[in-house]
C-alpha cells in the first residue's frame, strides 16, 4: 500500500513541481536579467512537433509575460463600449488557461503611437503584483485575487511628461520600494512605498523617461543605480539625492530602450539611431569614463543583449545577431538576420537557458522560437518553431513550458525537455 501511494505521490507532484518551476516573476525573468534555470531539451523537435497546453483569447498589447505561484499575468487593451478606453491586467491558471480574474482601468490614449495596448510586464513580488500603465498609471494588486492595494495617475500626481511611445519601463522591485523610470522635474527615476504607492524618493537628472528599467548594481562595496535615460546614462543613489556620476549620450527619440548590463566594473548600454557605449566605473561611487562607443557597428533596438565569458550578443539593427567583446567592442562574428528577418524593427527576446553554458531560447518578431547554442565561436541552431504570430512581446519560461502572446491569444506550450530528467 506504501509503494502504490508513494508512486502515485511521485506520478503526479512532480508534473506540478515542473509547471511551477523557477517561475517568470518579473520581466526577464527571476533575476531579471533574461537567465532561466530551465532543463535540458531535445535538439531535435519531435515528429509531432510541440505540444499546445491551452490557448486563450486576449486584447492587444505590448506587455510581456510573468509567472509566479501557478499563474500567469500579463496586461492587454480590451475593445471598450462607447468612447472609453481600457487597460487591463489579467491572471491565467497556468495548469488549466483559465481566467482566474482581470482588473481595468479607464485611460486615454489620445494619439499615442503605437498605440495597441500597453507596453510594461507585472512585476509580482511577495504576492503583489506591480504595474505600469502606458499612460503612467503605477498600481498595486493582490496577486490572489486582483483587488486594488493602490493606484496613482503619475502624469497627473507626479507631473511625468509621458514619452513619444508611453512608458514601458517595467516596475523594478528594490526593498521595501517599488521603482518606475517615468520622469520629472524632480528626478527621472520615482521610488514608491511598496504597501501603499506613497513616494519615497526621487533621483535622476534626466528628466524625461526612458524606457528601460534601472539596474542596481554592487561596485566596489557601493552600492548604486545605473539609469539609462533620453539624454545619459547615470550613476544613482538608492533613497535620493544628487546623481553620482553621468555619461552624455542624447538618443534620438529618446530611445534608451535596453536595460544596462554590469560585468566587472564595466556598464554597456547599446541604443538603437547612436549606438553603443561602455562606461568604466572607478574606484569609488563618483567615478566613470568612457571606455569605448560604436556609432555604427554595434546598434540595438528593443532586444536585450546578453552577456557571457567575456562576449555580448546582440541583435543589430543592421547585421542581425552580433557577437562582440565587452570590454573593448571588438566585433567577432554576425549571423546577418538568420535568427530574425531583416527589418525596419528587428526583434528577439534573447534568453540563457541555464546560468552556465551556451544555449539559449529566443522568441522573434515573426513568433518563432528558436533554441540555439552561442559562444564566440559562432551560433548553432539546433531547431525553431511558430509558437505564436507575430509580436514583441517577451515570453515567460516556467518548469517545462513557454508562455507567449500575440495580439489575439496568449499561449502556453510543453517543451522538448530530455526524459531522463
Amino acid at each position: 500500500m506504501k509503494i502504490i501511494f508513494y508512486f502515485l505521490v511521485c506520478s503526479v507532484l512532480i508534473p506540478i513541481c515542473q509547471i511551477v518551476g523557477e517561475g517568470w516573476p518579473r520581466w526577464r525573468g527571476t533575476l531579471g536579467n533574461g537567465t532561466w534555470s530551465g532543463p535540458d531539451l531535445l535538439q531535435e523537435i519531435p515528429a509531432k512537433g510541440l505540444e499546445l497546453k491551452w490557448k486563450l483569447p486576449i486584447a492587444p498589447g505590448y506587455s510581456g509575460v510573468t509567472v509566479a505561484e501557478g499563474m500567469a499575468f500579463l496586461m492587454d487593451k480590451p475593445n471598450a463600449s462607447g468612447k472609453e478606453e481600457q487597460e487591463r491586467v489579467l491572471c491565467v491558471d497556468v495548469d488549466t488557461g483559465k481566467l482566474a480574474w482581470s482588473f481595468t482601468y479607464p485611460v486615454d490614449y489620445k494619439k499615442l503611437d503605437y498605440g495597441k495596448g500597453p507596453r510594461a510586464s507585472i512585476t509580482f513580488d511577495v504576492g503583489k503584483l506591480f504595474g505600469l500603465g502606458a499612460m503612467g498609471h503605477a498600481f498595486c494588486l493582490d496577486g490572489l485575487t486582483g483587488k486594488k492595494i493602490w493606484f496613482r495617475n503619475l502624469i497627473r500626481e507626479e507631473n511625468c511628461p509621458p514619452p513619444i511611445w508611453g512608458f514601458s519601463s517595467s516596475p523594478e522591485p528594490l526593498g521595501e520600494n517599488v521603482l518606475y523610470h517615468v520622469g520629472g522635474p524632480t528626478g527621472n527615476l520615482i521610488a514608491l512605498d511598496k504597501r501603499n504607492g506613497k513616494t519615497k524618493w526621487r533621483t535622476g537628472s534626466d528628466k524625461r523617461a526612458g524606457y528601460a528599467p534601472p539596474l542596481s548594481i554592487l561596485h566596489n562595496g557601493f552600492r548604486q543605480l545605473v539609469c539609462w535615460g533620453p539624454n545619459k546614462i547615470m550613476g544613482l543613489p538608492i533613497g535620493g539625492g544628487e546623481e553620482f556620476w553621468n555619461i552624455p549620450y542624447e538618443v534620438k527619440y529618446g530611445v534608451s530602450i535596453a536595460k544596462p548590463i554590469y560585468v566587472d566594473g564595466v556598464i554597456l548600454v547599446c541604443g538603437y539611431w547612436n549606438g553603443s557605449r561602455a562606461i568604466q566605473l572607478g574606484e569609488n561611487s563618483k567615478e566613470a569614463t568612457l571606455l569605448w562607443s560604436e556609432e555604427d557597428g554595434i546598434r540595438g533596438l528593443m532586444a536585450q543583449p546578453l552577456f557571457r565569458d567575456g562576449v555580448v550578443y546582440l541583435l543589430d539593427r543592421s547585421h542581425g545577431l552580433t557577437a562582440f567583446r565587452l570590454k573593448t567592442g571588438e566585433i567577432l562574428w554576425r549571423d546577418e538576420h538568420n535568427l530574425t528577418a531583416a527589418d525596419r524593427n528587428p526583434h528577439a527576446s534573447l534568453v540563457w537557458l541555464r546560468h552556465k553554458g551556451n544555449d539559449v531560447l529566443a522568441l522573434n518578431a515573426e513568433g518563432e522560437l528558436v533554441y540555439l547554442s552561442l559562444s564566440e565561436g559562432g551560433f548553432n541552431e539546433h531547431w525553431r518553431v511558430q509558437i505564436v504570430g507575430e509580436t514583441w512581446a517577451h515570453p515567460a519560461y516556467s518548469g517545462n513550458l513557454v508562455l507567449a502572446r500575440d495580439d489575439r491569444s496568449l499561449f502556453c506550450w510543453k517543451l522538448p525537455v530530455k526524459l531522463n530528467q
